[in-house]
């Protein structure tokens, strides 16, 4: 993801996408690192552009009312440099299903993880507003695994006027949107276009060597480039629906190429909420350590594909529910596994409670239980 320098070249190979080698840009300003692909799934609808929906956007009024909101995050630290964007909230946030706690009423940044912490570690945080007044900023929190962040200002500015926060879920396939941040620096900078695609799952490899997962994400064509990570993706009345968070490149190339991701309202709003709250992001789990069969590794083995549990939590749900170690998860809740991705996505779709319908195997015989997924902590 973001690392310190344009000099650093690294790339994972691009699979999984169709096969057109593409490449995700997740990264700042000085630090817009090309990475592969490694899976986009949930396809939700065609990326044909609608020339009419679009022309009937208005996105000089989008622009007037939400730039304001959007500002320019400088980050320095001795892991790397770089420049991003945030958006700013106010407290409760519509859609985080919170009430009016300690933080109601103030205003925070939201920004993506890899934005406040280059090279996989958090640095010192500068906020220019449109406006341009700067102030340093605080980092409330932030949560590798979905690529959010918090920041709070300690001086903002007065004409910083939070953004309204749309719902993401009543976004239709076509529809315009209007993406706004500070793409290679470029303060305030404005694009449009559609929502190609709803409901991705998108896998960036960070910079800390770890994985960011885009779950539910919005795929648009509004030119989202290397700078544009943490800022806003608006509906045409101007609703925060969702922050730029990657967009995808042919190797060699960091331009956008209309392939562009933003995590949705309806992820960004409950779990920004409560990083505010904690400082933190508590992940659900079922307890289970699995490696991947493939479906060639299963015929050669004389198993079925799917999860091997290498281990279950001691105590943990699975183990609660009589998973053990050398069973084969083969389904959850119906959707048929083959790599621990499966079993992350499922897990950071879940709230702490959340049943979920677990199939394995054991000695060849089929079988299903139901296990109650816990707080990761």
């Amino acid at each position: 993801m973001a690392m310190s320098e344009a000099k650093q070249s690294s790339r994972t190979p691009a699979i999984g996408y169709a096969g057109l080698g593409l490449a995700l840009v997740a990264g700042l300003v000085g630090g817009g690192l090309v990475v592969g692909v490694w899976e986009v799934a949930h396809s939700g609808g065609s990326s044909a552009r609608s020339a009419s929906s679009v022309s009937a956007c208005d996105v000089q009024r989008v622009a007037r009312d939400v730039l304001p909101s959007v500002v320019t995050l400088t980050v320095g630290g001795a892991a790397g440099a770089g420049t991003g964007s945030g958006v700013v909230v106010r407290t409760p946030i519509p859609g985080s299903g919170a009430g009016s706690g300690s933080s109601a009423g103030q205003d925070y940044i939201v920004t993506n993880e890899h934005v406040i912490a280059p090279g996989g570690t958090p640095g010192t945080v500068v906020v220019t507003y449109s406006d341009g007044h700067s102030s340093p900023g605080t980092v409330v929190g932030a949560d590798a695994v979905t690529d959010l962040a918090v920041v709070k200002a300690q001086d903002p500015s007065p004409n910083a006027t939070p953004v309204g926060v749309g719902d993401a879920a009543d976004l239709g396939v076509g529809q315009p949107v209007v993406a706004l941040g500070a793409p290679l620096g470029l303060s305030s900078t404005v694009t449009q276009g559609i929502v190609s695609a709803t409901d991705r799952y998108v896998r960036v490899p960070s910079a800390s060597g770890s994985t960011h997962h885009l779950v539910g994400a919005i795929q648009t064509d509004a030119s989202i480039n290397p700078g544009n990570s943490g800022g806003a993706l608006v509906d045409c009345r101007g609703r925060l629906v969702g922050i730029n968070s990657a967009g995808a490149s042919p190797p060699g190339d960091q331009g956008s190429v209309g392939l562009n991701f933003a995590i949705p309202s309806t992820l960004f709003a409950p779990l920004a909420t409560e990083i505010i709250d904690t400082g933190r992001v508590s992940h659900p789990t079922l307890g289970l350590q699995v490696a991947g069969i493939s479906n060639e590794a299963a015929r050669q083995n004389g198993v079925s594909p799917g999860l091997f549990v290498q281990a279950v939590v001691s105590g943990g749900p699975a183990q609660e529910a009589g998973l053990r170690a050398g069973d084969i998860v083969t389904e959850l809740d119906g959707r048929a596994v083959r790599s621990p991705e499966d079993l992350t996505q499922t897990e950071l779709n879940l709230t702490v409670g959340d049943a979920v319908k677990v199939t394995f195997e054991r000695n060849g015989q089929s079988h299903s239980v139901s296990v109650t997924s816990v707080s990761a902590s």
